[in-house]
């Protein structure tokens, strides 16, 4: 794989790959004994910062259809990590919000990242750490769809 951009940038197949890679290093360092998808744990989080919220907005969110995320959230509901409530302003509509052993698991999942992220990082020279941290906003604007900001060429072809 040809890990530029043939500008002297990083393609966008080597980034794809390093995070796919890092990702799947960080889920499997965390002891989740539920075995919860990707999807379950995004959900999961979501419901800890935006909680209580309708299934239908927590939905959008997650860009999934409505009965995806019902599947999605009912196991969260079974393990005890999330209950749900009739919603007060809307009796045909469902709140979910978190429970305190949802929070206990997902506050364990970021302990235990964290802790495989911070034993790696020792590795890196102080250049290496700084350019790092130079990097976190780069990858936060991939974070999220949008124009590019002033100044910079839309992509072509």
């Amino acid at each position: 794989m040809n890990d530029t951009d043939g500008r002297g940038g990083a393609s966008p197949a080597a980034v794809a790959l390093i995070v796919a890679r890092l990702y799947r290093q960080l889920a499997q360092a965390s002891a989740d004994d539920l075995n919860l998808t990707y999807a379950q744990l995004s959900a999961l989080a979501r419901i800890e910062q935006l909680g209580p919220i309708r299934l239908g907005e927590l939905a959008a969110i997650e860009q999934v259809a409505a009965p995806t995320l019902t599947r999605t959230v009912r196991p969260l509901a079974e393990a005890g990590l999330i209950g749900k409530a009739p919603d007060p302003s809307d009796g045909r509509s469902w709140l979910v919000s978190i429970h305190e052993e949802g929070r206990a698991l997902l506050g364990r999942i970021r302990r235990e990242r964290a802790e495989l992220l911070a034993r790696r990082m020792t590795r890196l020279t102080p250049p290496q750490r700084e350019a790092l941290t130079a990097a976190l906003p780069v990858l936060e604007l991939l974070l999220t769809e949008g124009p590019p900001p002033p100044g910079v060429p839309r992509p072509t072809g």
